[in-house]
C-alpha cells in the first residue's frame, strides 16, 4: 500500500485469505439448501430495509465511496447491495460455487469480498495506490473498459502491469474465478471504520463456506 494511501486513509486494510486445490462448480443443491436458511436468519436479524442505512459497516463504505468519486446511491458496496437483495425478498445470483459461498459471507458480514484467480494474478507483486488519470479498467460485469478519473484507490499486479481492481468497487474481469479455478486470493476490503473484527469474521465465514462447498469431501462421494 502506497504511504500517501494510509496517511490519507488512516485505517485502510486488507485480510488476505489463499484457498488452493478448489473443485469450482457451476451449482450445488447442498449450497443451494444452505443460502436459503442464511436468508431466513439475515431478514430476522435485519427487520427492514431503512435498518441498513445505520449499520456501521455500511456506512463506512459509503462514506469512502463518496472519497474517491463512486455515487454509493448508484453503486451499492458489495455487501450492502447482497443484503438489500435479500431483504427484499430476492435469491443471490448463482455464479458458481465459489463466488456463491463468498456472497454469502459477504451478506452475513457485510464486508465486501474481492478474489483473483491465482493462475492470473502475481500474488507478490501487488501494490494499492491511486489511480492515474485516463488510466483503464475492465471490471467483472462490464461490456467494455473505462478511464478513470485519478480519484479512484486500485490494485495492480506490477508484474503483469494490470489492474486487478478498483478497490473496494471492482475486481476485474482477466482474473475472476471461474469453474476452471483452482487456486485463490481473496481480499477483504477494509475501509476507515470498519473494525478489525469485522474483517476477520468475513474471513472465517468465506473460509469456512468455500472450504465447505468448493473442496473435495469424502462425504460427496
Amino acid at each position: 500500500m502506497d504511504q500517501d494511501l494510509k496517511d490519507t486513509f488512516p485505517g485502510l486494510r486488507v485480510v488476505e485469505l489463499e484457498i488452493g486445490n478448489l473443485i469450482i462448480k457451476r451449482s450445488d443443491p447442498r449450497l443451494d439448501e444452505f443460502k436459503k436458511r442464511k436468508y431466513v436468519e439475515i431478514r430476522e436479524n435485519i427487520k427492514s430495509l431503512d435498518e441498513v442505512k445505520q449499520i456501521p459497516v455500511f456506512r463506512a463504505y459509503r462514506d469512502f465511496y463518496w472519497s474517491v468519486g463512486i455515487d454509493p446511491t448508484k453503486t451499492r458496496p458489495a455487501g450492502e447491495a447482497l443484503t438489500r437483495r435479500i431483504l427484499s425478498g430476492r435469491e443471490l445470483p448463482t455464479i458458481n460455487t465459489f463466488v456463491d459461498s463468498y456472497n454469502l459471507a459477504s451478506a452475513e458480514s457485510f464486508v465486501a469480498i474481492a478474489a483473483f484467480d491465482l493462475s492470473s494474478v502475481a500474488k507478490n507483486a501487488l501494490r494499492m495506490r491511486k489511480a492515474n488519470l485516463g488510466e483503464t479498467f475492465w471490471g467483472i460485469g462490464m461490456d467494455s473498459s473505462i478511464k478513470l478519473s485519478g480519484n479512484e484507490v486500485v490494485i495492480e499486479d506490477e508484474l503483469n502491469a494490470d489492474l486487478i481492481a478498483v478497490y473496494p468497487y471492482r475486481d476485474s474481469n482477466a482474473s475472476k474465478v471461474t469453474e476452471k479455478t483452482q487456486d485463490v486470493l481473496m481480499m477483504m476490503c477494509g475501509v476507515p471504520g470498519i473494525l478489525d473484527r469485522d474483517l476477520e469474521r468475513a474471513k472465517v465465514l468465506s473460509q469456512e463456506y468455500v472450504e465447505r462447498y468448493c473442496k473435495f469431501s469424502s462425504e460427496q462421494v
